[in-house]
């Protein structure tokens, strides 16, 4: 890595992350509007069930980030054999918490939709149940491709982890209309041919993740003689590690959650418009999220290499880039509202309200963009505590307690709720700012 020239670096290692990550919300994206063309219960039962998958999944955010953290440190101090340690055995983890999984979706799926959607459509829990029940018997292969891929990208090799995102989106984007809709003498499964197509996809994914930890293609290994002997040391490490960037994540969720609660309250247009940035959002932030990938790993790698100036100029660089990005993104929404919109809710007050309200989501993308690189910097330096303990501040005051008040005692609506989340952004990224500036990540251990 030469000193002189981080942006060549940065851009090596953000632009695969952002296709990586912006390719599976894309693909939801599209599988749900399919969906949405069988039925309305259909769709609202295969929608929950992701959310119920999403909801799981958080758990393995703690082996995904802290093995991550722990690797890209050991790559950049040249220790290949730790890296590899730490990585079979965030493998070995993953697949025992997926058999876990696996059992519990298929014969608790019936109980946990009863819970979560007492009295509601009984066709829309049908097609939530089988949906989660066929991607049941592929969760082992799913999570632990996922961890795996999740373990590859953290480790700089973010051109690896996007061909096989990619290929399983592409797969996935072939089969879902052909096995849900019965296409060119296929059987017509819908809800159960999205599941199908999914596991398919992810199955080709896993035996290409395999052929390349396998071969070498990527700087990581992954040894079955580590994999056959667990290491408590390093679990109890991994997990110490990664919960407070999983209970950072699980704060945020619940807060945007309570958000949409509030959206709904003031009315199905007001909600459909919420709901349609909150899509829009998802898109975006997946591509935010692909700098801070970027970012981590490369503030990993230059601490582990003990290279402290050579990580904080790359930081500024990174900053200046998810700057410059989220100002081409802010200028083509205000461009291009309607066009937008439409997409997702043609109705016209529904477009009404979301005009309105474009202008503030606009500008929200910009301190989200370079917070977004400055949360990969600290995360990649393993300053977790304090993004969590930002988070639940940011999520109580703000996010859960003035979005309150704007929405029913201001009556702002729409405009109101992505405000306070624009005050909210301004204030996370002054905050992650000034604790950047302060040094204090350049002498903590991971």
């Amino acid at each position: 890595m030469g000193h002189g020239k981080p942006l060549a670096k940065i851009l090596k290692t953000s632009i695969p992350a952002v296709i990586d990550l912006s390719s599976q919300t894309v693909f939801f994206t599209i599988e749900a509007i399919l969906i949405g063309r069988i039925s309305s219960a259909a769709f609202a039962g295969q929608g929950l069930a992701i959310q119920i998958i999403i909801a799981f999944l958080t758990v393995l955010i703690t082996f995904i980030v802290g093995s991550s953290l722990i690797i890209a440190r050991h790559i950049g101090a040249d220790q290949r054999h730790e890296a590899n340690h730490v990585f079979s055995q965030s493998v070995m983890i993953s697949v025992v918490i997926s058999i876990v999984f696996a059992f519990v979706w298929y014969f608790g799926g019936i109980y946990i939709f009863k819970f979560i959607e007492e009295g509601g459509s009984l066709e829309a829990q049908q097609a939530g149940i089988s949906y989660l029940r066929i991607i049941a018997l592929f969760a082992p292969i799913i999570i632990t491709n996922l961890v795996a891929v999740g373990c590859i990208r953290g480790a700089g090799d973010t051109h690896l982890s996007m061909v096989v995102n990619v290929s399983i989106n592409c797969l996935n984007l072939v089969l879902a209309p052909l096995m849900i809709f019965g296409w060119f003498g296929f059987p017509r499964w819908e809800v159960e041919g999205a599941a199908f197509a999914l596991g398919i996809s992810h199955s080709v994914g896993f035996l290409m993740t395999l052929y390349i930890i396998r071969t070498r293609k990527s700087v990581l290994f992954l040894s079955f003689k580590e994999m056959s002997r667990p290491n408590f040391k390093t679990f109890k490490k991994l997990i110490k590690t990664g919960i407070p960037a999983t209970v950072e994540q699980l704060l945020w969720a619940i807060g945007l959650l309570i958000v949409s609660v509030y959206a709904a309250m003031l009315g199905k247009d007001y909600l459909a418009a919420h709901m349609a940035f909150n899509k829009i959002q998802n898109v975006l932030s997946m591509a935010y999220l692909g700098l801070s990938m970027g970012a981590m790993t490369l503030m990993g790698q230059n601490l582990g290499a003990e290279k402290s100036e050579l990580a904080e100029r790359t930081a500024r660089t990174t900053s200046w880039v998810g700057f410059v990005f989220s100002i081409l993104i802010a200028v083509f929404l205000i461009g291009f509202t309607k066009q937008v919109l439409s997409i997702f809710v043609p109705e016209s007050e529904v477009l009404r309200i979301g005009t309105n309200a474009m202008i503030v989501f606009a500008l929200l993308q910009i301190p989200k963009a370079v917070d977004g690189v400055v949360i990969g910097n600290l995360r990649g330096a393993g300053d977790l505590k304090w993004l969590m303990l930002i988070t639940f501040i940011g999520v109580i005051t703000l996010e859960i307690g003035f979005n309150w008040v704007v929405a029913f005692v201001f009556q702002w609506g729409v405009v109101g709720l992505w405000s306070v989340h624009l005050i909210d952004e301004i204030l996370r990224l002054m905050l992650n700012y000034w604790r950047f500036r302060g040094g204090r990540w350049k002498t903590m251990k991971v």
